[in-house]
């Protein structure tokens, strides 16, 4: 029964370890959690994948339902309080390059380099005072909830949708499967010195 323990243990460590270089942010975006709160029928779903090895960002974004066409979209940092209130905008201005303008539905994809000024809005550098603070305000603000992604429309010009980027949680199937294996690899090497 120890022994299981300690590859259960070593299953989850083992998991960790091999997202170790990436951190992954998911969000909703909704109209009620935009400030202040709109009807908007339209949802979103945000995904931002934070390479801390190679510095990028990458940005998965898809959106529907939206009650007027798409302005604007960017990242937010960051609130005072976690997970409420509003905040100048971060990255790109005045949005992300490969956002679709002018439609009610939609989705992209980019990867942003966390290094290049081009990343960010110039008045977030400046109030951060150099890129690599601005990189390190944006990534504290995530990891603390403070960041929040939204979508700018013609109908409700400051944001019609948005969400705060929460930390995902492993898919348990995946630290089953990692359990599994190194279960597997565990009896292996029980058999095969026997």
């Amino acid at each position: 029964m120890k022994t299981f323990r300690t590859l259960v243990a070593a299953a989850i460590l083992a998991g960790s370890a091999a997202y170790a270089a990436t951190i992954t942010y998911q969000t909703n975006l909704t109209g009620p959690g935009e400030s202040p709160p709109n009807a908007s029928a339209g949802t979103g779903f945000a995904t931002v994948v934070i390479d801390t090895v190679a510095n990028t960002m990458f940005v998965s974004v898809s959106f529907s339902g939206l009650s007027g066409t798409t302005t604007a979209s960017h990242i937010h940092c960051c609130t005072a309080v976690p997970f409420t209130g509003t905040a100048g905008v971060a990255t790109q201005t005045p949005t992300f390059l490969n956002m679709p303008l002018g439609v009610t539905s939609g989705s992209f994809m980019q990867t942003l380099d966390l290094t290049l000024a081009s990343t960010y809005n110039p008045a977030f550098v400046t109030s951060q005072g150099s890129v690599a603070n601005a990189e390190t305000a944006l990534l504290a603000g995530m990891a603390a909830g403070d960041t929040y992604l939204n979508i700018h429309t013609s109908v409700v010009p400051g944001g019609e949708i948005r969400g705060f980027l929460a930390l995902a949680t492993p898919e348990p199937a995946t630290l089953l499967m990692a359990g599994v294996a190194l279960i597997g690899l565990g009896i292996r090497r029980r058999y095969s010195r026997g």
